[in-house]
């Protein structure tokens, strides 16, 4: 395992914003969200109740850049810049002439990607006088974040946590704990939202549409909260470029540049922060051969079977409709272990991406998963959190593929997050009784 790490000054001081670029190059944006009553494109101002102003001026923002804040800079730097890491004896055990090439965001504090976000998204709450913040969370990864970014900033943290996850994933509760965040499994009785679900679907494990309209419930009815997001929204991807930022500076560095970027993909966080800076080249002309892959599980696949239309953000329709590839927000998802994939959509801007074409996606059931982050455990000492597995799954067929057309491949994917407090899962694997 060859690694290419950055120094701290080479750390990038601002987020890439593809908008920018789509319409720059393209002439195209993803269409606006709409209000759920009018059916009429929403203001600004209809945000206001769940966020900051900077971050919904930077959910509209057609900049190149969005600057980070040095607050935010001198948090990322106790983990950042990560490492771009060479998957050399996977290489060797596949036998393919493709190269591999991976961003380890497991080192982070809370062991994922979702920290890169969290971090601005409660400084900007703090600097406007907020003290909750409220969220969702499936596999417990962005809830852990949030609760370390709210402590960080000394604001209260309340996480509805998706039952199924709440109940396979209890040392993630632990950890949030330890932050010091409230955590409730969703569906509840704590709010109205809750109560009709349980009420309609008794016995239900859940899901992060429903996990959503409680969270948002508790923040607009709760003086002195706003609501957090850990994927889905401009803002939110767009904190998340920093990931693809670091690896096209470590990789000019070694002097090579990715024919194929692969990123699993829920609500598009950990895809878009691997992707985007790339994208970025495509849309501008610079890398048009490059391909991008998004990797969905089978049993939640909204870009391969969804459908591309307007819908609600949550279960219970408290969120404006947006533009996506959707399996519809009434849909459950059977309770898989990578519950940070478990969405009935996608964000608008990777779904627009899709429907144009600049990108691919596919999806793989959870024991093909398991069985590829085994056969990477082994090669590389990284046990990987369920989801990133995912692009594990695509990263070795895509070696596959060179191997039997006798082409050198360089691939990119991103390891979002380490499988430590997933060992209940890989147990399941292991003994045969995962489904």
């Amino acid at each position: 395992m060859k690694k290419n790490i950055l120094k701290k000054r080479e750390m990038p001081d601002a987020y890439l914003n593809l908008p920018y670029y789509l319409n720059k190059y393209l002439g195209e944006l993803p269409e606006p969200p709409l209000d759920p009553k009018t059916k009429k494109p929403i203001g600004p101002e209809a945000l206001l109740r769940l966020f900051p102003l900077e971050l919904i001026k930077q959910e509209v923002s057609l900049e190149k850049e969005i600057p980070i804040p040095d607050e935010v800079r001198e948090l990322y730097a106790s983990y950042r810049p990560s490492p771009l890491l060479r998957a050399s004896r996977l290489e060797k055990i596949l036998g393919t002439p493709a190269s591999i090439y991976f961003k380890y965001e497991g080192a982070s504090p809370v062991g994922s990607h979702k920290l890169n976000t969290a971090l601005p998204q409660a400084y900007y709450n703090k600097k406007e006088g907020v003290s909750l913040l409220t969220t969702e969370t499936g596999a417990g990864q962005w809830g852990s974040a949030l609760a370390l970014a709210c402590r960080f900033f000394n604001m209260k943290c309340k996480v509805f946590m998706v039952k199924g996850s709440y109940e396979q994933k209890p040392y993630r509760k632990t950890v949030m704990h330890l932050y010091g965040a409230d955590v409730i499994a969703s569906p509840s009785v704590e709010t109205q939202a809750g109560k009709a679900f349980l009420s309609r679907l008794p016995g239900t494990m859940g899901s992060l549409g429903m996990a959503i309209s409680e969270a948002i419930e508790v923040a607009v009815t709760t003086p002195g909260a706003h609501y957090a997001l850990g994927s889905v929204l401009n803002h939110v991807l767009t904190h998340q470029t920093i990931i693809g930022l670091e690896a096209k500076r470590q990789m000019e560095k070694g002097g090579v540049y990715p024919d194929v970027v692969v990123g699993c993909c829920g609500g598009g966080s950990n895809l878009a922060g691997i992707s985007f800076p790339f994208l970025a080249d495509k849309l501008s002309g610079n890398a048009s051969a490059l391909r991008v892959v998004a990797v969905e599980p089978e049993s939640c696949p909204s870009l391969t079977k969804g459908e591309y239309r307007y819908d609600s953000a949550d279960t219970a329709g408290m969120t404006p409709l947006m533009k996506m590839y959707t399996m519809g927000s009434g849909f459950v998802p059977s309770p898989i272990h990578a519950g940070g994939l478990r969405y009935h959509g996608d964000s608008p801007l990777v779904s627009f991406l899709y429907y144009k074409k600049l990108m691919e996606a596919t999806a793989y059931g959870q024991r093909d998963v398991f069985a590829a982050a085994r056969k990477f455990a082994q090669a590389e000492g990284i046990i990987p959190a369920p989801e990133s597995a995912h692009a594990i799954r695509q990263v070795i067929e895509e070696a596959n593929r060179a191997k039997e057309e006798g082409k050198k491949k360089t691939i990119l994917f991103s390891l979002s997050g380490h499988g430590l407090l997933d060992l209940g899962a890989y147990e399941e694997f292991l003994e045969g009784g995962m489904v």
